[in-house]
């Protein structure tokens, strides 16, 4: 039972993997924002909004999958770390399940609430008011917003599941030493751009640059998790 168990996790990191990097493909290809986001007017976001909603919805759509599969990458990926560490499996474990929290809280609001926000406040009937101010603080670009707070907070729980993974991952084959070197990576990197961010060392506008630059050795971890899962799989 332990065995089959085992080779179902490793099923669920490999093909979640696989969905991941497709939708990082594909959010390549879709909006999240007015161009130029940082900079743009109130005004223009509500228009851009209103005449881009369903791509703006259906790119938030795909950054709803593309966090929900790379959770589960990263739960598989702490539930095979836990035959080495059952401890640090069981904190990372906690870690994403929290992270999903704080992630889909902001992307449930980009595909439910600001479309309607974008439309109350163009249209200026009731709730317009009401519409321009929560459309100011749900800001999915300024990294000092409500929104983009939990999206950080997410992020941090991710550094904070790599720091903590990466010892007992690293014990595995020398894809899984990859894939830790890559986890131990990010974490450390985030950590340290939280310290330099804390010191007013990064600027505001360097805030997203900076930080979700540092995800990219996640993306590779991510890589290297899918062609362990599946060498794992090939070998049960």
């Amino acid at each position: 039972m332990n065995a089959n168990l085992n080779q179902q996790v490793g099923r669920l990191g490999f093909w979640s993997g696989v969905i991941f990097l497709v939708t990082v493909v594909a959010s390549l290809l879709l909006p999240l924002d007015v161009p130029d986001g940082l900079q743009a007017a109130h005004v223009d976001r509500v228009i851009w909004l209103n005449e881009h909603r369903s791509a703006f919805i259906l790119g938030w759509v795909n950054q709803m999958v593309s966090m929900l599969s790379l959770s589960s990458v990263l739960l598989a990926v702490a539930w095979f770390a836990a035959t080495r560490s059952p401890l640090s499996g069981m904190v990372g474990g906690i870690a994403i399940l929290l992270s999903i929290t704080a992630f889909i809280i902001p992307k449930f609001i980009a595909i439910w609430t600001i479309p309607q926000l974008a439309e109350a406040s163009a249209t200026g009937g009731v709730g317009s008011v009401f519409a321009d101010q929560l459309l100011l603080i749900l800001n999915v670009t300024v990294p000092f917003s409500l929104y983009t707070s939990f999206d950080y907070l997410g992020f941090w729980l991710y550094a904070l599941f790599a720091l903590v993974i990466a010892a007992p991952l690293f014990k595995h084959a020398l894809i899984w030493k990859f894939a830790a070197v890559s986890l131990g990576v990010f974490g450390a990197a985030f950590r340290t751009l939280l310290i330099a961010l804390l010191m007013r060392k990064v600027l505001p506008a360097d805030i997203e640059s900076w930080f979700l630059g540092s995800t990219l050795f996640l993306v590779v971890a991510i890589i290297a998790a899918v062609v362990g899962f599946r060498t794992t799989g090939n070998q049960s």
